[in-house]
């Protein structure tokens, strides 16, 4: 969600610091701060309500220059978007703090620093912690880094923190629990951020905090504390590519890159974990055999998009696999009394590794007696892959846009890989048909390629969405998540109101709504439900809909009056799911482009929700 960056050099930081935030625009935000130390000794701030490009204009007006400083964007979540909410704030003239993340103790901390004389210029919960950090300062004989170690205890809740006061203009200090810090090294220079994303600009070299650190940074040097308080060290990991994410080359908008990346991601995705006629199951960790011929249930556990994924390997798991699998959202696991089935499996899934809720019901499922843990996830160095017993990294790259695209087709491709991993371990899949999906997974970017070549076709049906306001998507059997899919992108980057229903559920509620101005989407592979899924449409033309159908070329269905049928390049069954989800994102693209909305940023929504 909310963004943080931070630097420490000889040079003027105020550029590097502002570049950082636009790069953490994807992420989701309603203000934009920074604050600089002058070489006068001078703490100064700039804050401004809406885009990085408002906070640049305020600071073209009136520059800051120093060599230490801190910037942030951030989601509301405590007091309204407004200029005395925005971070970085203040306590006394001379510290700063910026923070991702919720406070669950703020009313009573802030009740008892109004008592020791603080006064509130904010509604945040954020400003409890520099008001808290101020007083425990003055305990600490002015030491910020022991103040800070004395202050992190009384915080209960999620953050990210960095901090910087005038009077110790040698160094930036981080904090982090529940909320991911990066530190980026350089020479004669130090930087720290959110995401490595917000850094590419000035390092290849970083360091990742891991949970309950505590980081001083200085211009040469790094040190760290775990949460026992224990010095150590941290692994720097080197990026030799991926700066190119940033950019969006030649297409208008980061999602339109991303769509068009996805034979390439998902090629990179299946690399190095296909036998010749079979998944490698070390794939998954060195544990991961022996761990799978023991499980007998799976849990699969997300959010979003994610659990739509989720929702598609539950039919591939209890059908290739011949093992039960439940799937549940992540915010509604953590809070309900689990029964746990006996050798289940527990998997979540992410693009980020910092969703929240999904990070939260890992750490609970923990402590309830399950086989073992598994992420699938695009981050490897996130809190869900340290975490889990065994991993598989889907290789999707940085996803800027917020509505999920290529991230959620790689979901797809590793949870396939789970399942015949799984079947063989298990002995229920049949050696034939698991080389026979091996092959197909080889084949499919091919696929892939050729469902996006479509996209002129997709485009040209877009324009029947241009004024409509409501949408039906429709699927059966694991097609009805994908239809879910597609409906959650028409709604986050259109504003149209779409839901998604299983087919045969027409006739009971959802046929009423169904009229001229409301189009049906409906994706129909060449599979056995496809006679009845024709039933279910015919439903549909009886009442006056207009239809728009993407369709296996061996389903034998044709243009009619009503009736809009794109021809869809054929492919096993099993994988339909993933072929079928591309045109769905192509067309809610072009849709959200004639109606001139925020493709990448659409309002109210953040990229990586890393608070509850």
């Amino acid at each position: 969600m909310c963004g943080i960056v931070g630097a420490i050099a000889e040079r003027n930081i105020t550029a590097i610091l502002v570049e950082g935030l636009k790069r953490l625009e994807y992420r989701g935000y309603d203000s934009a701060g920074v604050a600089v130390l002058s070489a006068a000794g001078d703490l100064q701030r700039r804050r401004r309500v809406g885009k990085v490009y408002e906070l640049e204009q305020a600071l073209a007006s009136e520059p800051l220059t120093g060599s230490l400083g801190i910037a942030h964007t951030r989601w509301a979540t405590h007091g309204a978007p407004s200029e005395r909410n925005a971070h970085p704030h203040f306590s006394g003239e001379q510290l700063a703090v910026v923070h991702n993340g919720i406070i669950e103790n703020h009313e009573t901390l802030r009740e008892r620093l109004k008592g020791l004389g603080y006064v509130f210029t904010s509604d945040t919960d954020t400003e409890t912690i520099v008001h808290l950090l101020h007083h425990t300062l003055a305990e600490c004989g002015g030491d910020l880094t022991a103040a800070l170690k004395a202050a992190i205890p009384e915080l209960h809740g999620a953050y990210g923190l960095a901090v910087i006061s005038g009077s110790q203009p040698d160094r930036l200090l981080a904090a982090r629990s529940g909320s991911p810090l990066v530190i980026g090294l350089g020479l004669g220079e130090n930087f720290l951020a959110s995401d490595q994303l917000a850094l590419r600009q000035v390092t290849d070299r970083f360091m990742y905090l891991e949970e309950g650190d505590i980081a001083e940074i200085h211009r040469d040097s790094v040190q760290i504390w775990d949460a026992s308080g224990a010095p150590v060290q941290r692994e720097t990991v080197q990026y030799h590519d991926g700066a190119e994410a940033a950019d969006k080359g030649e297409y208008r908008h980061f999602m339109l890159k991303e769509i068009h990346e996805q034979p390439k991601v998902v090629q990179r995705t299946l690399e190095g974990r296909l036998g010749n006629d079979h998944v490698l199951v070390q794939a998954f960790g060195p544990q991961a055999e022996a761990l799978f011929a023991g499980v007998r249930n799976v849990q699969i556990v997300a959010c979003g998009t994610s659990y739509h994924a989720g929702m598609v390997a539950r039919y591939w798991l209890e059908e290739l696999a011949g093992i039960p699998c439940q799937i549940e959202v992540a915010s509604e696991f953590r809070y309900r009394k689990v029964v746990v089935q006996p050798d289940t499996l527990f998997v979540t899934i992410s693009q980020s590794g910092e969703t929240a809720d999904t990070l939260a019901a890992l750490r609970n499922a923990k402590q309830l007696g399950y086989l073992a843990s598994l992420a699938i996830c695009n981050v490897g160095t996130s809190s869900l892959v340290r975490e889990s017993d065994l991993t598989l990294l889907t290789q999707a790259g940085p996803e800027i846009g917020v509505a999920s695209t290529k991230a959620f087709t790689t979901q797809l491709v590793g949870l396939m890989l789970l399942t015949l991993a799984l079947g063989r371990a298990r002995g229920n899949l049949e050696a034939t048909i698991e080389a026979e999906l091996v092959e197909e997974l080889r084949r499919l970017p091919t696929r892939l390629g050729e469902a996006l070549a479509m996209d002129k076709i997709i485009e040209k049906v877009s324009e029947l969405f241009a004024e409509k306001h409501h949408t039906l998507f429709l699927g059966r059997g694991a097609q009805y998540p994908v239809a879910m899919e597609g409906a959650l992108k028409l709604k986050e980057i259109s504003y149209i109101h779409a839901e998604a229903y299983p087919a045969g559920e027409l006739k009971h509620g959802p046929l009423a709504l169904v009229d001229a101005d409301m189009p049906v989407v409906t994706v129909a592979p060449n599979n056995e439900l496809l006679e009845k899924l024709k039933s279910n449409l015919q439903e549909v033309r009886a009442r006056g809909g207009e239809l728009i159908v993407f369709a296996d070329t061996k389903a034998a269905m044709s243009n009619g009056e009503g009736t809009h049928v794109v021809n869809m390049p054929h492919i096993h069954d099993a994988l339909a799911p993933v072929l079928y989800t591309l045109p769905l994102q192509l067309l809610s693209y072009h849709v959200a482009v004639l109606r001139g909305t925020d493709v990448d940023q659409p309002r109210n929504l953040a990229k990586s929700v890393t608070v509850e």
